[in-house]
């Protein structure tokens, strides 16, 4: 499957807003997008021109999809599924991404960023219900245990990440037992829970054309 190898700075500042690609570096003075918070290329710090309607909805899901770090195909997987969803379609695309694996782990604090959950899911470091799965699209439900392997508990990068989680801390509808390296999934995420400035009903429209 292809995937992107670039540097994930790049992305930050073509979507002009920090996605928090690289765990702990975004929060420090290193950040390429604190320091250059322009478009990358010869040509970016030039004044930006008028955007078509369909500018604006095109980056709006590019966003959500490096966000997410999802192909283009996955993407649209995700978004035909919600749509085939009870309720309104961008809400339950946006819940949806959030129950992946990969993610959830990121969200319990095992993992400093989206990538590095998935690299740790697919190593076999993480189980849900005592049982490990190895697929970072893998859909967590409510009342699901997500657990570090017995072997995974000495892995210094999940103790670091879980040393820094204060900062970014765990949002409500997860619970972290921090001491038994394990969290459990209270409920699906409601549209309030997501901070970060999404405006899906552009990604709708988009799809819908």
């Amino acid at each position: 499957m292809a995937r992107y190898t670039g540097s994930v700075c790049r992305i930050c500042r073509r979507e002009n807003l920090k996605l928090f690609l690289k765990g702990d570096r975004c929060y420090s003075e290193k950040c390429a997008f604190d320091r250059r918070s322009y478009v990358p290329g010869e040509h970016g710090q030039r004044r930006r021109g008028k955007t078509s309607d369909y500018g604006v909805q095109l980056r709006e899901k590019q966003k959500v999809k490096r966000m997410y770090g999802l192909s283009e195909k996955q993407f649209h997987l995700c978004f035909q599924t919600a749509d085939r969803q009870k309720g309104i379609t961008g809400t339950n695309l946006l819940v949806l991404l959030e129950r992946r694996l990969d993610n959830v782990v990121y969200r319990l604090g095992f993992a400093n960023s989206r990538t590095q959950g998935r690299h740790f899911v697919r190593h076999n470091h993480f189980k849900v219900n005592g049982k490990t799965v190895n697929i970072p699209s893998y859909l967590i439900k409510v009342g699901d245990e997500i657990s570090v392997g017995e072997k995974s508990k000495e892995v210094q990068a999940i103790n670091e990440s879980l040393d820094a989680v204060v900062r970014r801390g765990v949002p409500q509808w997860l619970e972290l037992e921090r001491t038994q390296l394990k969290g459990v999934v209270k409920s699906y995420p409601a549209r309030d829970d997501l901070t970060m400035p999404m405006m899906e009903q552009l990604i709708v429209e988009l799809y819908s054309k």
